[in-house]
């Protein structure tokens, strides 16, 4: 099975809120997101033609930021992929038609502020910051906001976790509008590129001799 078959099978079940696809996450990006009220679970997804190489790096980028977290593979990747994750971290296998949950996703105790706020643009950031009392922000780059919100102790984690899924539920419909508008120059630079097939060349016939009269 392939990521678009999986995804497939994984958006029916996602009820309640919203849920964005490839969500910068740290370095990287997550594959699905689901966002409620309550929570943000994210969604890593393996088909059968990936490999398990950045399971490690996406882990650590997904474990600072979502409530919930859950590995999506096939049968095939089953057997490596369970030594590489923690057991808070729910794993679901896809196979043609559904999805199994081997083991459900518990809550995530590992949670930081700062990798929370990191799922926002900077100006996101900057404005819940100053709305809470904080001068000097405005000019900062987005390391350094990044900071102040590390050792913002003074704020609730609960709080920023709100206002992330309020702004990102916010956003949705723009980014779906952007990602449309993407496709669509996608779409049309490559009609642009495609080159009109040429017809084969008639091989021309030689020249039949006349015969010389003796």
């Amino acid at each position: 099975m392939n990521d678009p078959e999986i995804r497939a099978l994984l958006y029916p079940l996602l009820t309640g809120g919203v849920y964005v696809d490839e969500l910068p996450t740290g370095s990287t990006r997550v594959d699905v997101v689901h966002i409620t009220e309550q929570f943000m679970h994210g969604y890593e997804v393996k088909g059968d033609g990936d490999t398990l190489q950045r399971v490690s790096r996406q882990l650590g980028c997904y474990a600072g930021a979502y409530d919930f977290v859950s590995f999506i593979v096939t049968e095939k990747h089953l057997p490596k992929l369970l030594p590489l994750l923690p057991e808070w971290v729910g794993v679901l296998v896809a196979s043609p038609g559904q999805l199994r949950v081997h083991r459900p996703a518990l809550y995530n105790a590992t949670v930081e502020r700062a990798a929370v706020a990191d799922l926002l643009l900077l100006e996101e950031v900057r404005q819940f910051l100053m709305a809470r009392g904080l001068t000097g922000v405005s000019w900062l780059r987005r390391r350094e906001v990044l900071n102040v919100v590390r050792n913002a102790h003074s704020i609730p984690l609960s709080v920023l976790a709100q206002y992330v899924r309020e702004q990102l539920t916010a956003r949705l419909p723009q980014r779906l509008e952007a990602r449309a508008e993407r496709k669509a120059e996608r779409q049309r630079l490559g009609t642009r590129r495609r080159k009109p097939k040429r017809k084969p060349k008639k091989r021309r016939q030689p020249a039949k001799s006349t015969p010389r009269s003796i």
